[in-house]
């Protein structure tokens, strides 16, 4: 693969950058991923993923949200709702759209926690049309632990109107922001809206972040325990991140 740090505008007037991986000798434009981070910031897991997604033949570009509004790092440095980075997601569209190894038809987005919200955010009609511009939209979407719950409670965060493109969600059952069947749960209200294919994958004893292939960490956040807030624990869960890592890696084969 071909490795380039690259920056590009988006329609909030930011200008994000990120680490694009193109294939060297393609005969013909391949399909790629956007990869969005979560709110500890880029960290090993764009990595984990993007190596295997590149050696199946796809190109990626994980993006750095939090640098292009702040120098704080990690969830010091996140706003205050993950609509504000959907910009930063389309914006990333348009530029692998543009780039000739790409084909702009067959671009997929996959995030981590925050970056899982964005991920399904960008799967309905009424985000994703004022932002895409020529382009067709995310041609399948993989969110990782998207705090399942909040999408029902919160009206502005709701997921209606899907533009019908496949979507994978993959979650722990020892996921403190959700109860255990949560991922399961919003999958199947998904599902049910009849305009695009869901599916859900919840890895026993994995909490969140268990792909993250860090030291264990304990974090408190308003946002957890269904929104009553308190302490998350990640750590790292060697099984469930290979199995999630080879889902991705087949989700993407068969919708790019």
């Amino acid at each position: 693969m071909r490795t380039s740090f690259v920056s590009f505008p988006t329609s909030a007037g930011l200008t994000v950058a990120g680490l694009l991986r193109t294939p060297r000798d393609a005969v013909a434009p391949v399909g790629a991923v956007l990869i969005c981070h979560g709110s500890d910031g880029v960290d090993g897991r764009g990595e984990f993923y993007a190596s295997a997604l590149n050696a199946a033949g796809l190109a990626t570009l994980e993006i750095d949200m939090w640098a292009a509004r702040s120098t704080n790092r990690g969830a010091a440095g996140r706003p205050r709702s993950p609509m504000e980075t959907l910009p930063d997601a389309f914006g990333g569209l348009t530029f692998l759209g543009g780039q000739p190894e790409i084909d702009a038809a067959r671009i997929g987005i996959l995030g981590f926690s925050w970056g899982g919200v964005v991920t399904l955010l960008s799967a309905t009609k009424g985000r994703a049309d004022p932002l895409r511009g020529s382009l067709p939209g995310f041609k399948a979407h993989a969110a990782h632990y998207p705090v399942c719950y909040a999408y029902a409670v919160d009206p502005r965060m709701a997921l209606t109107d899907l533009t019908g493109a496949p979507i994978l969600i993959q979650t722990g059952d020892a996921d403190t922001y959700d109860n255990p069947d949560a991922g399961a749960k919003l999958a199947a209200s998904l599902a049910g809206q009849g305009t695009a294919q869901v599916r859900n994958i919840t890895y026993r004893g994995a909490t969140h972040g268990f792909d993250r292939d860090l030291p264990a960490q304990t974090i408190n956040d308003p946002f957890a325990h269904n929104g009553a807030g308190g302490p998350v624990l990640m750590e790292f869960n060697k099984a469930g991140a290979e199995a999630a890592r080879s889902e991705v890696v087949g989700f993407f084969k068969a919708t790019l």
